[in-house]
């Protein structure tokens, strides 16, 4: 492969915590080098209003935030490549890591890949997206006061989404196709006391309705798990709260993972089990999951790299000596 490009940083992924360590890279001198991945931008290019980023007193889109994210790691000296990475060896460095369109080979490495949020593959669901259909009740359930909103799912997720969502509703229905939830113990109670939650069992989504002008989620209609019947119940908001996938594939086997897939890192750090391979964003939280949380955790990752190529330079100078 003849196109191979060289750098003391390599960041995979473009959303806010990729682009944010590529920010404090760059600042740092280090020249880093964002391969944006397959859906550049992450996942808030596929986000309409934010409402909740700090600074900015209106509502902002997504996308346009991910530009200007994009635009000030360009100005202060990050080099954006347009690639998918198919495979990395992180036994040797530099790291070697090979692309569609190139090969790359980096001091070190800042992973944030992200992660996508599991959906139910309806293609009514695909339409209301931004609409009424949502994977996310911290970003979006601010949009729903005073509303009815329903939460789909039964592990710790949907029940913390569920509960979340009463601070905006007093009418939330968690659906969930079984007749005990996943979630822990805990939760459940806090959930079963609740006045302003009610809870369908045996039930699964059959169809996201729409309706009105514009169009807006209007209803669920649920198929009993049991019977197959079909039945209705009137929603202004739905959550998709079924989990969400790490996209850490590439790495399976060559950095350590936990039972879910999410990049372990050493507490209160970035570093993962692999000295200068580094890791931000959704793809090591399994918490928060915001953009202003992966935006911090990539500054924290461009300031462990940074930290981490001082300290080797300044080895290899007293081994000089």
């Amino acid at each position: 492969m003849s196109n191979v490009i060289s750098t003391r940083l390599l960041v995979l992924g473009s959303g806010p915590a990729g682009l944010t360590a590529a920010i404090y890279a760059a600042r740092a001198g280090l020249s880093p080098v964002v391969v944006q991945g397959i859906q550049p931008g992450g996942q808030l290019t596929t986000t309409t209003d934010v409402e909740n980023y700090p600074g900015f007193r209106d509502v902002i889109q997504g996308p346009w935030l991910m530009e200007e994210m994009q635009a000030q790691a360009e100005h202060v000296g990050t080099r954006m490549v347009w690639d998918h990475i198919a495979s990395v060896d992180l036994t040797r460095r530099p790291f070697v890591l090979k692309g569609d369109s190139g090969e790359y080979h980096a001091d070190t490495l800042i992973i944030a890949t992200g992660a996508q949020a599991k959906w139910l593959g309806l293609p009514s669901e695909e339409h209301m997206k931004g609409k009424g259909a949502s994977a996310c009740a911290t970003c979006d359930g601010f949009f729903y006061r005073g509303k009815k909103v329903a939460v789909i799912g039964g592990g710790n997720t949907a029940v913390e989404e569920a509960l979340y969502l009463t601070n905006h509703s007093h009418d939330v229905t968690l659906i969930h196709r079984r007749d005990s939830l996943r979630a822990e113990k805990i939760l459940q109670d806090r959930l079963f006391a609740h006045q302003n939650i009610k809870i369908i069992w045996h039930s699964e989504v059959a169809e996201f309705v729409a309706g009105g002008t514009p169009e807006a989620l209007v209803g669920l209609d649920l198929r009993d798990v049991r019977t197959g019947e079909i039945s209705r119940i009137d929603v202004d908001g739905a959550f998709v709260a079924i989990g969400h996938k790490p996209a850490t594939e590439l790495f399976a086997g060559k950095i350590t993972l936990d039972a879910d897939g999410y990049i372990e890192c050493a507490p209160g750090s970035t570093r993962t089990n692999v000295p200068g391979v580094f890791a931000c964003g959704d793809v090591m939280d399994k918490l928060y999951r915001q953009a202003v949380t992966a935006a911090g955790t990539g500054c924290m990752a461009a300031l462990d790299a940074e930290r981490f190529l001082a300290e080797m330079e300044f080895e290899a100078l007293q081994a000089a000596e």
